[in-house]
């Protein structure tokens, strides 16, 4: 239940990011499809933040140190475009156009996941 529920707060960033955002966007009309597209990115953002960044997260630990955490900011908006790569691979209709508005999105998605985790449980209620 907690994969589903990440999924659909990913999904919802997502949604807020290619809403603020100018370069990320979701090149479909139909609004069910948009809602697939959102969950099937969002499953796959929540993929590569959990394979990906614990590994770069290791390896970058003197750069986390060095910038007091800044650098994660970086990190956040390349595995934002990786999200994108891959999901062009799959033919998701989802497109990032560059470097500052995946930066700024990533943040957008951060801030936004931030908010949905202080309202939803985080499964450790036992």
């Amino acid at each position: 239940m907690s994969l589903i529920i990440r999924v659909i707060v990913n999904a919802l960033a997502l949604w807020a990011a290619v809403y603020l955002i100018d370069g990320i966007e979701v090149a479909t009309q139909d609004t069910t499809e948009q809602i697939l597209v959102y969950l099937g990115v969002g499953a796959i953002f929540g993929l590569v933040n959990a394979v990906i960044k614990p590994i770069v997260k290791t390896v970058g630990c003197l750069f986390y140190v060095l910038t007091l955490g800044l650098i994660g900011l970086v990190v956040n908006a390349l595995l934002l475009l990786l999200t994108n790569w891959i999901a062009g691979l799959f033919g998701v209709p989802f497109h990032i156009d560059g470097f500052w508005p995946a930066f700024w999105g990533a943040i957008v998605i951060a801030i936004v996941s931030w908010l949905a985790s202080l309202f939803l449980p985080d499964g450790n209620d036992d």
